[in-house]
């Protein structure tokens, strides 16, 4: 009786998600505890040793003159995972299906074993390149030491946006945003702002590795939820 009522006596443990910074997520944007909001984009890459001396010379200048043209800070992150082949063996599948010829049929669902069994039975990994576009009111840059470390002992404070100044911040980061697509355009890549579903999922594999491979998120715009994220 007495343990009973000691394990009813305990304290509720926090859980992990107070220990993260994301507020929530939506309308394509990160907003953070502290009050600050994110883009992400995603960006694709070139292969460098094949280009001549002068494209690589280009690709360098662009690149510092995008570096130079910044005024606030930028994350690139390069996230390896995995590769996962479910969505193109769905569609040889499918392919498969409307062939007529069986030779055809046959030699694609070969191909597709195949296929299945290269991956399942080596560590074949896919890269990605995000870059981490941020925005910083001047008014969150006043917080003096007292304040940070407050925040740094208590991980479960945020700050709530009002919708006035989500939409305020999510002028600047838009413009933002603009700005790194064309410099990243005038480096020969191309880049893509991740929408709200994207952007989860893409946190939901950053924290579960091993999860996600087993269990991938459903489409949140077939959930029954709010059309923000919270965290």
């Amino acid at each position: 009786m007495a343990s009973k009522q000691k394990q009813t006596s305990d304290p509720k443990r926090p859980t992990t998600q107070r220990y993260l910074d994301i507020q929530e997520i939506r309308d394509d944007i990160v907003a953070l505890k502290d009050g600050t909001v994110r883009a992400v984009i995603l960006v694709s890459s070139i292969n460098f040793a094949l280009k001549s001396t002068d494209e690589q010379q280009a690709v360098i200048q662009a690149y510092m003159q995008f570096l130079n043209g910044l005024d606030y800070p930028l994350q690139v992150v390069i996230q390896s995972r995995k590769m996962r082949i479910d969505d193109y063996v769905a569609r040889m599948r499918e392919a498969s299906a409307d062939l007529k010829n069986e030779l055809l049929r046959t030699q694609t669902d070969d191909y597709i074993s195949f296929i299945q069994e290269l991956v399942a039975g080596n560590d074949i990994m896919s890269k990605r390149f995000y870059i981490i576009v941020p925005y910083d009111p001047f008014t969150n840059k006043k917080r003096n030491f007292w304040t940070r470390a407050g925040e740094a002992l208590a991980p479960g404070s945020r700050i709530r946006l009002s919708e006035k100044q989500f939409v305020e911040r999510q002028h600047e980061l838009e413009q933002r945003v603009a700005q790194a697509l064309g410099s990243l355009n005038s480096m020969g890549l191309s880049g893509a702002r991740l929408d709200t579903q994207s952007l989860i999922e893409m946190y939901y594999n950053s924290y579960n590795p091993v999860t996600s491979q087993a269990q991938p998120l459903a489409d949140v715009s077939k959930l029954d939820i709010d059309t923000s994220y919270g965290f």
